[in-house]
């Protein structure tokens, strides 16, 4: 018996010792060393599905590769042939007029959905749910389900519009060219309203009531209030939620594809769906994929300055 306490005493001592015991106990219990033990799977996984994607697209940029052809290494001639394309500055163009007035009327439209379902009234939790069935639909059947009210022929906001006397023939919403990206700004803001609503209204509902209360008390009305109490604490979910907002529509694929595949006469193509355009079905690839990568630039600019202005937010 008393053997046997030796032996487990000796034992306990041994592991006592510095150094003593596994090797990978004495990581385990080394917080630092923990700490990337446990983040090296997540970093393992990004650069398997994002950096390594990236490196290569920027390899396959430099070169003419077609599909069939593995090409050869032409350096920016991409880059350069690009600013000399008539179709490739119009569709700057297009990306920019599309991402920034769609992302305005979301934030605008989503913000006011916001204030309005975070007051009291009945039903209120059946309206929430029933305001992210944009969100929640899949693009191509709501692109689809809007090609059916927008098709020239037989188009039920035309029938509307004729029946109501506004116009002879109706609208034409895809067929003519300012009216064909007024339409896809239209479906964007309708599909991506719902998440500017929900997340605003997640940050409305964090405010603190005596907030209100106290500004009621000092005089403040309904737009005191707003622009004392409100705007200021939400200021920085909003910076978060345009951010994400101008990289989902800025990369926006589905809708115009869905409804104008970049027609009529290129005035709806944006950057995301001319590079479909060249690089898979023409099958020019390293062209294709430079036209998707000058997006790039823009969008980390972008966001540098949105996070600079929230950064300077959340220390005044």
């Amino acid at each position: 018996m008393q053997s046997a306490r030796a032996n487990v005493g000796s034992v306990v001592a041994e592991r006592s010792k510095p150094g003593g015991g596994r090797g990978l106990s004495a990581v385990l219990d080394h917080e630092e060393a923990l700490g990337y033990l446990l983040v090296a799977p997540v970093v393992l996984i990004l650069l398997g599905l994002v950096a390594y994607p990236f490196l290569y697209a920027l390899q396959l940029s430099l070169t003419d590769r077609t599909i069939g052809n593995p090409g050869n290494f032409v350096g920016l001639d991409n880059v350069v042939n690009l600013w000399q394309n008539g179709i490739y500055r119009q569709t700057v163009r297009n990306t920019v007029v599309f991402s920034i007035s769609s992302v305005i009327l979301k934030l605008f439209l989503g913000f006011g959905v916001a204030l309005l379902i975070n007051e009291q009234f009945r039903f209120r939790k059946l309206v929430r749910s029933a305001i992210l069935l944009p969100w929640i639909v899949p693009t191509v059947l709501s692109g689809m389900a809007w090609l059916w009210l927008f098709t020239p022929n037989f188009s039920v906001l035309n029938w509307i519009i004729v029946q109501l006397g506004w116009s002879q023939r109706g609208v034409p919403w895809l067929t003519d060219p300012a009216m064909a990206m007024v339409s896809v700004i239209i479906v964007n803001t309708w599909r991506g309203l719902p998440f500017f609503a929900i997340t605003l209204l997640a940050g409305l509902q964090t405010i603190p009531q005596e907030l209100y209360e106290a500004s009621a008390i000092d005089g403040a009305g309904r737009w005191g209030r707003f622009r004392h109490v409100t705007l200021p604490l939400m200021k920085p979910i909003l910076m978060v939620t345009l951010v994400l907002s101008i990289i989902w529509t800025f990369s926006d694929f589905q809708v115009v594809y869905a409804l104008t595949q970049g027609g009529p006469r290129n005035s709806t193509h944006v950057l995301a769906t001319l590079s479909y355009q060249v690089g898979v079905t023409s099958g020019r690839l390293g062209e294709g994929v430079a036209i998707s990568l000058t997006m790039l630039p823009l969008l980390l600019l972008l966001v540098v300055v949105q996070l600079r202005n929230l950064r300077g937010s959340g220390t005044a």
